[in-house]
């Protein structure tokens, strides 16, 4: 049984970094946040309780340093400084602050990913397992998800659509949305592959009635498990 889900903030003034990180991050299977300057994220930290930190350097007002001092004086948390700065000096005052590790962009979303997996296997060892939503258990370790203690037969853009849609059960989907979180943002594509592969799923699924993946006329697509 599953004991936690991944919390990450991702603090960043720049909305585009903001908004990529946000899908990725949250196609990855965490539960994500985003604030747009130092003040925000001290405010969310607090409510939100991360159990990571993605924390751009420099920032408006009050820079991703203090911001890092202040978070590691709240609880315990893992911070990722990612930066355009890449002198030493830089890297040397953000580890002195707390911070846990430091990615220069322009960057890889894998290597984040992994880098974020890294910190929570180090802090949070005990949350690392399978994650369960309604009726399905996913296993991204196997790249395996079960509907109903069955093993589903899918293809790669199958899981990742099928992830995507149950770790954000009961929110509408744009297809737009789903787009750029299972594609990717250079995908050359329409909307219509979405429409496609919410077909095999529903196929797979059984859901001949439409009951479990609703389609939300002129939204997109909402996961429903009650």
């Amino acid at each position: 049984m599953q004991k936690g889900h991944i919390r990450v903030l991702i603090v960043d003034d720049e909305p585009n970094i903001l908004k990529f990180l946000e899908l990725g991050l949250q196609n990855g299977g965490f539960l994500v946040r985003t604030a747009s300057d130092g003040l925000d994220a001290v405010v969310h930290a607090r409510e939100f309780l991360p159990h990571v930190v993605v924390l751009d350097v420099m920032m408006p007002g009050m820079d991703g340093f203090e911001v890092c001092n202040l978070l590691k004086k709240m609880h315990k948390m893992g911070i990722i400084m990612l930066t355009a700065r890449e002198e030493v000096d830089d890297r040397v005052k953000a580890l002195n602050l707390g911070a846990d590790d430091y990615m220069i962009k322009p960057f890889s979303l894998k290597e984040l990913t992994a880098r974020i997996h890294a910190r929570v296997r180090n802090m949070y060892p005990e949350i690392l397992e399978e994650v369960i939503r309604g009726p399905f258990r996913i296993d991204d370790s196997r790249r395996e998800i079960w509907y109903q203690e069955a093993l589903l037969e899918l293809s790669r853009t199958e899981y990742e659509l099928l992830k995507f849609l149950v770790l954000n059960h009961d929110r509408v989907m744009s297809k737009s949305s789903i787009l750029d979180a299972v594609w990717g943002l250079n995908f050359v594509g329409d909307e219509n592959n979405v429409e496609v592969y919410i077909r095999y799923l529903r196929e797979k699924l059984e859901d001949r009635s439409h009951q479990l993946i609703r389609t939300v006329r002129g939204s997109g697509y909402r996961m429903n498990f009650q």
